[in-house]
């Protein structure tokens, strides 16, 4: 496989990221990812992970991936785009078929009855304003006999199949497509951004045991529960940084930019880890004046609003009904997840062990530049676009508005992904 260029954009409420990569190798474990170009750039027009005001947003978007291509010294025209936010939708469907019986096959399931058992798992109402953004195949169960990942080849008459049903906004998916549109890119896949980071900032034995990603975003916060290497629950949480800013700037009165200026350079998530004698400068009202204030003051602010923010995730967890099934503990990611002391936060509120998710494993190139939990979104959709070329398959792309009718063979990519 010639080498051949991917990227990933992430449209958040706070910030546009890109990673440019190249990728070579013929399959997916011996394949290399190289990353080329990293860009970002501040979000304007998208709250809550919808878009707002569409200039706003292509213009972000245009910066984003004009700052990568600089730094790759490449241009590319088609962008693996994540996609997020309360209006996402997740549910799993089973389908049954009989084994096509065929002179020879002496009853093997073919690719065939796979893809026939896959449409029939699909064959769900999905409301018109809503658009199919994944079906993921879970697992397979031949005659009884569950738990297989891929069935090509066994001897069997009855064969089932779960997927996993995701769907989203229609008006919100078209709204980011055009943005990236009219920035000059073409949209290769809308794909959900909790799944994409889990490929940059989990392992398969994390997917296995039981894992929760919680994406602390800027509008949102996002939850994805994988055990048995499926993913089981997903959950957006309409919390995350932006409303941690909001609550700095009215209880420091600050402006709303500044709020966020103090944030990210004297902000922690436990207020006992700042030195209590500290303190940091910010403009006052008037002209050509200052005032201090103490560093922790606003850790007790963000802690506060962080706290509370977990909880939402812990009780999430236990609707799921998986809480007792997660010995892999949580991985924080997301810009959040790079204040001071949020791991000991998070400690509190959970019962398994905590850590921060950071892309670059298995990456080259230029992956210190992507190693911060801000990046894992893009990393993650670069990292996705990487598997679905190497794929190769005619089938392999999902068209731009893509439907029920066509993703019957793009599927299998998630066996790899997830199995």
């Amino acid at each position: 496989m010639r080498p051949q260029l991917v990227a990933g954009l992430d449209i958040g409420s706070s910030k546009t990221a890109v990673v440019i990569a190249e990728v070579t190798g013929d399959s997916i474990h011996r394949s290399q990812v190289k990353i080329l170009g990293v860009g970002q750039a501040r979000t304007g027009g998208i709250r809550r992970e919808i878009v707002t005001d569409i200039e706003a947003t292509t213009e972000s978007v245009r910066k984003a991936i004009q700052e990568a291509e600089l730094m790759a010294g490449v241009k590319v025209e088609r962008v693996y785009t994540g996609i997020a936010g309360e209006h996402i939708y997740a549910w799993p469907s089973t389908g049954v078929v009989a084994v096509a019986r065929t002179p020879g096959t002496d009853g093997e399931i073919r690719p065939g009855d796979v893809d026939r058992v896959h449409e029939v798992a699909r064959a769900v109402v999905i409301p018109t304003d809503r658009e199919l953004i994944h079906a993921i195949p879970q697992e397979y169960i031949v005659d009884a006999q569950d738990g297989i990942r891929d069935p090509v080849g066994m001897a069997g008459t009855r064969l089932e199949a779960e997927v996993f049903i995701v769907t989203g906004s229609g008006p919100a998916a078209q709204n980011i497509r055009k943005a990236v549109s009219r920035a000059g890119y073409t949209v290769a896949e809308l794909v959900l951004e909790p799944l994409a980071s889990s490929m940059a900032v989990m392992s398969d034995d994390e997917k296995e045991i039981g894992t929760v990603l919680v994406e602390l975003g800027g509008g949102t916060t996002d939850v994805a529960i994988f055990h048995e290497r499926k993913v089981r629950h997903l959950a957006s949480l309409p919390w995350g940084g932006a409303t941690v800013t909001n609550d700095i700037a009215k209880g420091l009165s600050l402006p709303y930019a500044e709020a966020g200026r103090a944030k990210e350079r004297f902000g922690a998530a436990r207020a006992d880890l700042v030195d209590p004698n500290e303190t940091f400068e910010v403009a006052a009202a008037a002209a050509g004046q200052t005032r201090h204030i103490a560093r922790e003051l606003l850790a007790h602010i963000i802690e506060q609003r962080m706290d509370e923010i977990f909880s939402l995730v812990a009780a999430e967890l236990e609707r799921s009904g998986l809480a007792s099934d997660l010995a892999g503990g949580i991985v924080l990611t997301g810009g959040g997840a790079s204040l001071h002391g949020i791991v000991e936060l998070a400690e509190r509120s959970f019962a398994g062990p905590v850590r921060i998710g950071v892309p670059g494993e298995g990456l080259g190139g230029l992956a210190d530049s992507v190693r911060r939990p801000k990046f894992a979104s893009a990393a993650g959709l670069a990292l996705y676009g990487s598997r679905r070329l190497i794929s190769d398959s005619p089938e392999g792309s999902a068209p731009a508005n893509a439907s029920v009718n066509g993703v019957i063979k793009w599927m299998k990519d998630w066996l790899t992904d997830f199995f």
